[in-house]
């Protein structure tokens, strides 16, 4: 409702009061009842002022200007009084714009950027150009995406050094990608992504790229990255090794997880040695005996002090949750999924989880727990031998510049391991190895779930149609013989597998052989695969007479599925190292 007194020294001219409530779409009658005076005189303005033929734009024009000047003569104006005037102002210069081109039929009249354009010279546009405006809304973006313990982490980006040991699937490797572009964008400083392997680094770059784009409608361009400010964004990998002249902030990701972690943590720490820049380390925790848990307990700072000078302190959950800056100077945190999913996060169902995983898997996965290897049958040490920086080392593999057929027409071998209630399913394309005793490599790597028979199906026939499949091997004990049946129809030479105790063991010793001699190879980035290969352990059947080798798993809960389905895949080698010449249909029961 329009209101009459907007100041108690001046008042809105009646008549322009009526005529303003009218272009609101009060009836006559309503106007006069309302502010005190005869229909027939009301009536009589409209009548003889012709309200009616007043077009559009006069009446926004007119009741803009009313409302400005009663702001204007306010004796005590507060801050959203001078937002509204500044509101109306330019309103009121969209209108002149608008008359003027309704006079010329110019566009440069009705838009002034236009004319600017065309007047001033023509030059190439800046690369990766960020406006102001286009920076604060990437920044009001990057703000308002926060989860409560991301925002712990943006609170503490002053601190040198960050160290977090945290769950899988939180969004940490999001959360840094976006906090370096907006550390870039406004302090010009440069951003260094350091991973196990090249192809995971970019995955900084992908979210990178990805935020800018739906943030400030900017497309981020090169490798690196170079925004006009003079910062760089560099994405590495284990070529790290040999980048002493980068320099700049680093972010160093699942470093629980990388090979020779002291050697490339001394070329890491050096990029970032000046006190300018700012050092962040987050994983999740593999196993004990890894290099970098020194690192992570503080151990490494005690080299060379005595008995009485070490510097100790605990390093718990309990200690740790909430964050500390402990003594060695290192800012630590650690985050389980369960202290996500209390700080806001609201993308997990924690109680499916936990019937998902087995306990040890819960524990390590999600919970911070750190793997007990001498339990399992392939420790980390051996793994580690064969996680390469695929990107680096596979140059007939281009999953990037030929997606539709990223290993042309050489044979690869497909693995799979189907769904059990409440597990994912597994498959795994192996290329197998061109020489005798020559590398086995993971091509490609899937984890599906809530699938049923023919979405299981129709994803395998697709790896068909990308790769030339010389050989299938399928688990068909229990669920798997429906996903097999369907498979059969379109490859008919699969092979089926029927897990036995005797089954179970051949593939483990194949795998112990390949493992052992470093003759897998899988990128360095796919630590789900390791995980996977270390959740297989030895334990006795149900009868207690024969050996048989499990992944935490009973009849209804299942996991490891990618490294059954590696050892699916790898199954058509002997054990003596050579490919098998015989790859027709076989089924084992």
């Amino acid at each position: 409702m329009l209101e009459i007194a907007e100041n108690p020294i001046t008042e809105i001219d009646p008549r322009k009061a009526a005529r303003a409530l009218y272009w609101q779409g009060w009836r006559v009658s309503s106007i006069a009842s309302h502010m005190g005076i005869k229909r027939a005189t009301v009536e009589a303005w409209k009548q003889r002022d012709e309200w009616d033929k007043c077009e559009p734009i006069d009446r926004v024009e007119l009741t803009l200007e009313m409302r400005l000047n009663a702001l204007i003569a306010k004796e005590k104006k507060e801050g959203v009084d001078f937002k509204e005037i500044d509101l109306l102002g330019r309103q009121m210069a969209n209108i002149a714009r608008v008359r003027k081109y309704g006079e010329t039929g110019k566009e440069a009249d009705l838009n002034p950027n236009i004319e600017a354009r065309n007047a001033a010279p023509k030059k190439k546009p800046t690369r990766n150009e960020f406006s102001e405006e286009q920076t604060e809304k990437l920044l009001d973006a990057f703000r308002d995406s926060l989860f409560d313990y991301q925002k712990v982490w943006y609170r503490n980006g002053h601190q040198r050094t960050r160290n977090i040991l945290k769950s899988r699937q939180i969004g940490a490797t999001w959360y840094f990608a976006r906090e370096a572009l907006a550390d870039a964008l406004v302090t010009g400083r440069n951003q260094i992504f350091l991973s196990a392997s090249k192809a995971q680094a970019h995955v900084f770059k992908q979210y990178i790229t990805q935020f800018a784009r739906e943030a400030a409608d900017v497309d981020l361009t090169g490798d690196p990255i170079v925004l006009p400010n003079e910062a760089i964004l560099y994405f590495l990998g284990t070529n790290a090794r040999t980048a002493q002249s980068y320099h700049g902030n680093f972010y160093f990701d699942e470093y629980f997880w990388v090979p020779k972690f002291t050697a490339l943590n001394k070329v890491a720490s050096g990029m970032a040695m000046h006190k300018q820049w700012r050092k962040t380390y987050f994983s999740t925790p593999s196993s004990i005996g890894h290099e970098a848990y020194k690192f992570w307990s503080g151990e490494h700072v005690n080299r060379g002090r005595s008995k009485a000078d070490r510097i100790q302190f605990e390093i718990s959950h309990k200690a740790l949750a909430g964050g500390r800056f402990c003594e060695d100077r290192q800012w630590r945190q650690i985050v389980t999924v369960e202290d996500a999913a209390a700080a806001g996060c609201t993308l997990f169902d924690l109680d499916e989880l936990r019937l998902e995983y087995s306990a040890e898997e819960y524990a390590n996965l999600l919970m911070c727990q750190f793997i007990d290897d001498t339990a399992s049958i392939f420790s980390l040490a051996n793994l580690q031998r064969c996680m390469v920086d695929s990107w680096e080392e596979w140059t007939d593999f281009k999953p990037l510049t030929a997606p539709s057929r990223p290993f042309g027409n050489a044979p690869v071998w497909v693995g799979y391991d189907p769904a059990l209630s409440g597990d994912t399913a597994g498959c795994a394309v192996v290329a197998p190895s061109v020489v005798p005793g020559g590398p086995l490599r993971v091509l490609e790597k899937h984890q599906w779930r809530g699938m049923d028979f023919e979405a299981q199906a129709r994803a395998i026939e697709q790896i068909t149609q990308r790769y030339n499949v010389a050989y299938m091997a399928i688990d068909t004990t229990g669920i798997g013989q429906g996903v097999y049946q369907l498979v059969k129809q379109f490859y008919p030479r699969v092979v089926g597998l029927n897990y036995s105790p005797e089954v179970k063991g051949r593939l483990v010793l194949k795998g112990l052989s390949v493992v052992g001699n470093a003759r897998l190879q899988f990128d360095a980035g796919w630590t789900d695969m390791a995980q996977a290969f270390m959740a297989i352990k030895k334990t006795m059947t149900a009868s207690g007479r024969q050996v048989t080798y499990e992944a935490g798993r009973s009849d209804e809960i299942g996991h490891a599925d990618l490294a059954w389905a590696v050892l699916h895949a790898i199954s058509n080698e002997p054990l003596e190292g050579t490919t098998a010449r015989n790859t027709g249909f076989m089924e084992i029961y």
